[in-house]
C-alpha cells in the first residue's frame, strides 16, 4: 500500500512540474548578419516594453537573416514579447532625438508601431500549451 501511495504521489508531482511550456521565436527580416537580437519577455502589462523591466531577458549573436530561439520552461500565463536587433552591439535599443528607434524592432502579434509602443494586451500570448511565434523586424 504505501508503495502505491508513492508511485501516485511521484505521479502527480511529474504532472504538475510538466505543466511549464515552451515559446519558440522565429525572428524574421534581420537585415544584417552582425551584431545580436536581444528578446524580452514581459509578464506584467505595467511594465512592457519598459526597458530593464522584461520578466527575462534573452541576447543571442545573429547569425543568419532569419533566426529561432526557444524560451523554456514557462508557467501557463500572460506574456508579450519585444525584440530588437542590436546591430552595434552596445547592448541598448538605440534612439534617435524623438525617441524613435533606429534599430529594428518587433512584438509578439507582429503589432506595428505608429506614435507609441503597442500595449501588453496588443502583444498578448496566452501561454497553455507549447507555442510558436514568427516576429518580423522592422
Amino acid at each position: 500500500m504505501k508503495s502505491l501511495s508513492l508511485i501516485i504521489f511521484s505521479l502527480v508531482c511529474f504532472s504538475l512540474r510538466s505543466q511549464n511550456y515552451d515559446i519558440e521565436v522565429s525572428i524574421k527580416n534581420i537585415k544584417n548578419i552582425n551584431g545580436y537580437i536581444q528578446i524580452g519577455l514581459y509578464n506584467d502589462p505595467n511594465e512592457f516594453p519598459k526597458v530593464d523591466k522584461e520578466f527575462k531577458r534573452y541576447y543571442f549573436k545573429v547569425s543568419s537573416t532569419n533566426m529561432t530561439y526557444t524560451i523554456k520552461d514557462l508557467s501557463k500565463g500572460k506574456y508579450a514579447i519585444a525584440t530588437y536587433h542590436d546591430e552595434n552591439s552596445d547592448k541598448k535599443c538605440n534612439r534617435n532625438m524623438i525617441g524613435y528607434p533606429t534599430e529594428d524592432f518587433g512584438f509578439s502579434n507582429n503589432i506595428k508601431v505608429f506614435l507609441t509602443a503597442p500595449s501588453f494586451d496588443q502583444a498578448l500570448i496566452e501561454l497553455n500549451d507549447n507555442k510558436k511565434l514568427e516576429i518580423y523586424l522592422d
